[in-house]
Formats: C-alpha cells, sequence, structure tokens
C-alpha cells in the first residue's frame, strides 16, 4: 500500500466513524457531536453567539445532541473548513461570505462595494427571499447554510497613515479575503490587494509584509491588529455578512426533531449575536482609540465614484441581476 492510499484510507475512516457517530455507532455513542470549527477569537461577538447557540441545542435536546467549537482556526483556516465541510470531516462551520464565493457564486454580490444603503437594508437581503436563496445554493456542493451574522461594514486600517480617500491607498498593500470581488475592489481603490489567512494577518502586519488591512470594528479590535496599525478610516465599503454551515453529509443523518433544534438555535444566535453587535462595535471603538488609534470618518462620495466601473463589469450578468434586485429592496 501507498503512502498515499494510506492517508486516503485514514481520511476515508475518519470520516466514516464520524458519520456513524450520528447514528449511534451500535450503544457506544447516544450524543450527537456536531463540531464546529471557525477562525476568531473567543472574545469576538459571532464566537459568543454560536456559544448561545450550542447551549440551545444542549439544553434543548436534552443532551442528545451538542455542538463542540473549535475557534482561532484549530481546525483550519475558512477555505480549509469549507473544504472539510463538504468531505463530512467536520460539522459546522461560520465562514465570512466572502471566501464562499469561490464555492456559491451568489455570494459575491454581499461583498460588492456601496451596494447596501445601510445597515437596516442589508438585513432586509439577508432575511428575505434573495438571502434565503443564495443560503440554499450550495446545498448541492455539501454545504447547506443556517443563518447570517452581522459583520458590520469593512474599513481599513494601515499602519503608517489615515485613509481620507482613494489616493492614500495608492501603492499600499492591503490585506484582503481570498475573494475575486474584494481583490477588485481594493484594486479599483488604488492598492494592492493581498490574500493572507485571517491567522497569519497579525504577523504579516507586524513584518511589514502588507501595509493595512480592512475589517469591522469588533474583528479589528479582538485580533490586537491595533497594536501595529494606528490609523483606522471608517469608509465602510463592503459588508459581507458572516455565514454558519452545516455539512450536508451531517445534516441528511440527522433526526427531523434535532434537524428543528439546530435551524431554531442557529436562528436564536443570528438574533443574539445582532443585538450585541452594535453595542459591541460602540466597545470596539472606544477600545482601539484608547489605545492610541486615529479613527477618522473620511467622505464616502469619492469611494463611492471609483468603484462604479465594477458595477458596470456585471451587467448582463447573474450577478448584475441581483444587484438590481438587492437595490430594488425597499
Amino acid at each position: 500500500m501507498t503512502a498515499f492510499t494510506g492517508v486516503f484510507i485514514k481520511r476515508a475512516l475518519c470520516v466514516s466513524c464520524a458519520l456513524l457517530a450520528i447514528s449511534g455507532c451500535g450503544s457506544r455513542e447516544k450524543t450527537i457531536v456536531l463540531k464546529l470549527g471557525h477562525g476568531l477569537d473567543v472574545t469576538h461577538p459571532v464566537h459568543k453567539a454560536m456559544v448561545h447557540m450550542a447551549e440551545l441545542v444542549a439544553a434543548t435536546s436534552k443532551g442528545r445532541a451538542r455542538i463542540d467549537i473549535y475557534p482561532s482556526e484549530q481546525l483550519g483556516s475558512e477555505r480549509e473548513m469549507i473544504e472539510q465541510l463538504q468531505l463530512g470531516s467536520v460539522a459546522m462551520t461560520k465562514t465570512s461570505s466572502s471566501p464562499l464565493e469561490s464555492f456559491i457564486p451568489a455570494m459575491s454580490v454581499f461583498a460588492i462595494p456601496y451596494l447596501f444603503r445601510d445597515e437596516e437594508h442589508a438585513w432586509k437581503v439577508f432575511l428575505g427571499d434573495i438571502g434565503k436563496k443564495i443560503l440554499s445554493d450550495g446545498e448541492h456542493l455539501g454545504l447547506k447554510g443556517l443563518c447570517y451574522y452581522d459583520a458590520g461594514f469593512r474599513s481599513f486600517y494601515l499602519r503608517d497613515n489615515p485613509v481620507n480617500s482613494p489616493d492614500d491607498l495608492i501603492g499600499k498593500k492591503i490585506r484582503v479575503q481570498k475573494s475575486k470581488t474584494s481583490m477588485a475592489t481594493i484594486q479599483a481603490l488604488g492598492a494592492s490587494p493581498t490574500p493572507i489567512d485571517w491567522g497569519e494577518l497579525y504577523t504579516s502586519l507586524a513584518q511589514g509584509v502588507v501595509d493595512g488591512a480592512e475589517n469591522n470594528p469588533p474583528s479589528f479590535e479582538t485580533s490586537k491588529h491595533y497594536e501595529t496599525c494606528k490609523f483606522y478610516s471608517l469608509d465602510e465599503h463592503a459588508g459581507p455578512p458572516d455565514v454558519l454551515l452545516i455539512s450536508m453529509q451531517w445534516w441528511n443523518k440527522l433526526p427531523d426533531d434535532i434537524k428543528k433544534i439546530v435551524r431554531d438555535a442557529a436562528d436564536s444566535s443570528s438574533t443574539y449575536q445582532r443585538k450585541i453587535w452594535k453595542e459591541w462595535t460602540k466597545s470596539s471603538l472606544a477600545a482601539v482609540e484608547a489605545a492610541g488609534v486615529t479613527i477618522n470618518r473620511p467622505d464616502k462620495n469619492p469611494f463611492r465614484e471609483k468603484v462604479k466601473p465594477l458595477y458596470e463589469q456585471y451587467k448582463g450578468t447573474e450577478i448584475g441581476a441581483l444587484i438590481e434586485q438587492i437595490r430594488a429592496v425597499e
């Protein structure tokens, strides 16, 4: 047997055993254990929402099911987690919608710059027919969307200078998610997009591999990126949500009553997370400012003008049609 064959058999056995755990493995395993991996710190509000969900599942199922959470990329990066869900080796993950666009193309619409008028508009889309349809688009690929989490709006933070206009981004290397749409946005604004896994970004910023990055206030704070980047410019160029996924291999094996418990707990965790997100955003901005970060709020109109060519590229495409549908949501 070759080394490759051995590795393949071991992985197959792991997946088989994981799925057998759901059906009980005879009388040895009575609790359904769903492993959930993600990349955020345990202090992040999205992690706290998933803890809330896990507590609900354990209590409502009376111990018949539980969710074990592995934060801080313990089980892999966002893309690796998505792939593990497809294999069935992990049951659940939380990922930004941006890396998901490589698997579910419609997810890319959420990263279109300045598409959402405001937070209320964004959540009408996520909770409405458009959002529900996109959540279900990955099921044939083994990825079932359960709910969205609020990820706010993404803004630039740099090591050495504020961003008052797109001109301040020219020549800067900016870390982005592994998303074609995100990369196109950064290019349109004049910077050089540099995809780096979230877990590697702190070191990359500290060593000057990139000049800055872009994210929401809670992520900027909990990641401690403010220790290196002392300028945070709230241009709020994009609002892609976080997405909670479950492997279809696991979902299809769950008893119907446990499916309902998991679905209801996910919905509750989304509502809970949205409630704490606003306050967390305020406290994160106050915390980084107290740590010496200069916060500025640039005029967004020059940024909107700069990214207009992106919209032209989507005319006549499925994403272009989605853009128009989202714009029409009142």
